[in-house]
């Protein structure tokens, strides 16, 4: 077991790499959801559970590398999986649906995560990065029985417009579209705002070469209008764990006030929004405690 001092230096010894490679093992498929074909990711035995991992708005697959190979180390099957409309699952969207939709919607995401799940053994653990932490909770709302446990990593920590508790510029979200906001996302990520390390961000632009413009305008007005279902992930009884950076852009405070309104064990890291790049050895060890409790 990675103890919490070991875990802190291993992540502290990190160095930047090339983050188109996957991990030496892991296995690339595209699955068949309902809004289209998902690249996805895979590797580990299996042989104590799996575990998928769902990357958030802008986000792909790749963002989880560091992870990939812990969780699969502790006999896990892990799983990850880009969202429709982003990196090289931009062909996947709404107008793929039976009847086509014109927007990408909580519906649409949720769906496939669903279809994911069933695509494997369950229940599983499910981890989901930031908008996707969104999602991941309406679809354990919805759909307990495919949850072991359920990890929030960086994911807005309220419900309807969860912009308004943004550090900073939180009172102004109201006052902006989806586009609009999309933008400043968007030139926030390529402007290199959050300080990542040079290959880092050659990836990170790269990708937003595939990733489809509307779908992250749309993640950024679902991310307007949460669905309140803080009462149901009490009640489902699965565990929960919000795991986040102290640097993060929603206050730590925000983050460890929803942990207690949704019965959610809480981890917090010497980062920023991005544990999983910047931390994964200790947010992989609290993960491996949350599945004790499973």
């Amino acid at each position: 077991m990675t103890t919490l001092d070991d875990a802190v230096q291993r992540d502290q010894a990190l160095s930047d790499l090339d983050w188109r490679q996957l991990p030496v093992g892991a296995v690339s498929d595209v699955f068949a959801a309902p809004s289209g074909g998902l690249a996805r990711v895979a590797m580990g035995s299996g042989e104590r559970g799996r575990v998928v991992l769902v990357p958030g708005a802008t986000g792909s697959k790749e963002d989880f590398a560091l992870m990939l190979p812990l969780l699969a180390d502790a006999g896990y099957r892990v799983e990850a999986f880009d969202l429709a409309g982003q990196y090289e699952s931009y062909r996947a969207g709404p107008e793929r649906l039976s009847p086509p939709r014109r927007h990408y919607d909580y519906d649409l995401f949720v769906d496939d995560l669903v279809a994911v799940l069933e695509d494997g053994a369950t229940p599983a653990h499910v981890l989901g990065y930031s908008f996707a932490g969104l999602v991941g909770q309406v679809a354990l709302a919805r759909r307990s029985d495919l949850f072991a446990s359920l990890t929030l990593l960086s994911t807005p920590p309220a419900t309807g417009n969860v912009f308004r508790g943004i550090k900073r510029i939180g009172r102004l979200t109201s006052l902006a579209t989806p586009h609009r906001g999309a933008t400043l996302m968007l030139w926030g990520i390529r402007n290199n705002l959050n300080g990542v390390p040079p290959r880092r961000l050659e990836f990170v632009r790269a990708r937003f070469a595939l990733t489809r413009r509307e779908s992250v305008d749309d993640m950024v007005g679902l991310m307007m209008h949460m669905p309140d279902v803080v009462d149901r992930l009490r009640e489902a009884g699965v565990p929960l764990l919000s795991a986040v950076g102290s640097h993060d852009l929603w206050p730590t405070a925000q983050h460890r006030a929803y942990a207690v309104r949704i019965g959610a064990g809480f981890a917090v890291y010497d980062t920023g929004h991005s544990p999983c790049e910047t931390a994964p050895h200790q947010v992989v060890r609290d993960m491996l405690d949350l599945f004790a409790t499973a």
